[in-house]
Formats: C-alpha cells, structure tokens, sequence
C-alpha cells in the first residue's frame, strides 16, 4: 500500500512558549531520534485522556516540534472537538486505508497551529473494516516517518478500555503516557494497562495524576501523586490540578496551553510536555505531599495482594 509524500509543516504562528516556567530555557532539548511514537492511555475512561493528548500535541506544536494528533477511537472521537477541528474532519485513515485518498488528504491543520496536525482513525459511529486489524496505526506510522518532513512527534489518542481499540492504539508506539487520577478505581485500570503495555514490549512508560485537588490531598481525603507513583512503580511525568477552566477549554475548543495568562492546569501540562520531549521525569514535591505522614494500610492495601 503506497502512501504519497506529505508536505512539510510549517512554522507556528502562536507566540513561544513563556521562559519563565523553564529556568530562562526558551525551548527543551529533544531526546531521541524522530517522529517518536507516543500512546496516551488510561485503561478507564473520563480521567482526561483526550485532554491531555489535545494539550500535549498543542504544546509541541508552539515549541516548533510538528506533532500528529491520532484519534483512535474507532467509534467515539472526541479530539477532534478538543482542537476545534470538528467541521474540518472530512477524510479519515480508514479511507487511506481503503485507497480513497491520500495520506496528506486526511490530515487536518490546526489553523493557529500550523505545526500541529489531526488524523481520525473513522468517522463518528462508524467502525473499521476487520481486514485492518491491529496492524492499522503501524501502516499510518510507518507512512509518516517515510515523509520527507516527517513529524517529530505522533500521539495516539487511545480509546479507553483493553479490547481490539487498544491493541489497535499501541501497535506502533514506543512510549506511553498514562493518564490516572487519584482514585482506587482508576488506579487499579492503570495498573492494569501497564502491565500490558510492557507485555507489548513498550518500556517508556510516564504517568500523568490528573484532577489533584491539594487540599483535599492535604486532609488525607486524597491520594496525593507520591501515593500514585509508589502504588504504580512508574516515573511521574506530571501533576495536573483540578481546574474549572479545563471544562471551558474543551466547550470552546481550544487547547488549555493556549490560554494567556496561563491557568494552573495548563501550566502544568506545558511543563509535562518539556519532559515528555526531553525524556524527564518530575522529581518537585508539594509542600502538601511533603508535610504528609506515611501511610501504609488504606490506599495502599489495595495493591498488597
């Protein structure tokens, strides 16, 4: 299957991303060699996935890095209303897939945004054809790093659950992102897609705590994102705080990071974007998390047996 050459993306038009959160450092440094293949994932739905794939690739695209945003969602997408591209989506992979157009035809540029691209893998209640299979995504990856301009990133937006949409979505990724909040049962999901991830052979694996209220973390009615780590034994890529402006974000569709001045959930997911690109991990501590004594029983238990 031949897939045509796609054109080369260019600069954003957005202003750079702001300094001052980054030590005076006005871009990071890439790790690795490109397009990385990134999976964000969750195992349970409604903890953020899609908001965390739409502001991560948003904020790749404003550091000059050209990112591909990939729904995979078969059935249900939902990035495409996250990036405002939802009247834009007109081809999708799955007629690449099936010879109708070209590759280049079916991605869908961010107007503001012009280092960031959005491919669906179908269209709303529609599914894709058996004779895909999971093999599906790896066919598109391969196509865009065969480009002459191939992206320096490729986000891949996976449905919640681990049926054939999941095998799907982490075919052709290296890394993963794993998007939980601090709750039991969206920790035990985490847990669980972990462990198949790395059964897949997929080893870089971050996590992102979403909706952290500090104070209840500070009354010990909430698992703070140490209580997180330590439970799933994986590196934190960030720590994200409830924010009411997330929910005004996603109704206008428009990217948290793009919000000037920024919000703290933005902020948050700016910095977890920096080390997703240079392969870091979150080592600051709340001062909430660090006046908290330890606790062994509780939370903790739920992962003993």
């Amino acid at each position: 299957m031949a897939f045509l050459p796609l054109p080369p993306a260019r600069s954003a038009t957005t202003p750079a991303v702001s300094a001052r959160h980054h030590g005076g450092r006005t871009a990071p440094e890439l790790s690795g060699p490109t397009p990385r293949v990134v999976v964000v994932t969750s195992g349970k739905g409604g903890v953020g996935k899609t908001t965390t794939t739409a502001n991560l690739a948003a904020s790749l695209a404003r550091l000059s890095l050209p990112a591909v945003a990939v729904d995979a969602d078969a059935g249900l997408r939902n990035l495409d209303l996250l990036l405002g591209l939802e009247n834009r989506v007109h081809l999708t992979a799955a007629d690449v897939l099936a010879g109708d157009c070209r590759l280049d035809q079916a991605l869908v540029r961010h107007r503001a945004l012009q280092d960031l691209q959005l491919l669906c893998l179908s269209k709303p209640r529609s599914k894709l054809p058996l004779a895909f299979g999971s093999k599906t995504l790896t066919w598109v990856a391969d196509a865009l790093r065969r480009a002459p301009n191939p992206p320096a990133f490729i986000l891949i937006d996976c449905p919640a659950g681990v049926d054939a949409g999941f095998v799907t979505a982490i075919a052709p990724a290296e890394e993963a992102v794993l998007v939980t909040t601090p709750d039991i049962t969206a920790l035990r999901d985490a847990d669980r897609v972990a462990g198949l991830l790395e059964c897949d052979g997929i080893k870089d694996i971050k996590i992102i705590v979403n909706r952290v209220r500090p104070d209840l973390v500070k009354g010990e009615d909430m698992m703070s994102a140490l209580d997180v780590q330590e439970m799933l034994g994986l590196p934190l890529l960030g720590v994200v705080p409830e924010d009411a402006e997330v929910i005004r974000s996603t109704n206008r569709g428009v990217p948290l990071v793009l919000n000037d001045p920024p919000t703290p959930a933005g902020l948050a997911l700016e910095q977890a974007t920096w080390r997703l690109v240079e392969r870091d991990a979150m080592t600051a501590v709340m001062v909430e998390e660090q006046e908290r004594p330890q606790k062994k029983g509780g939370f903790f238990s739920f992962f003993s047996s």
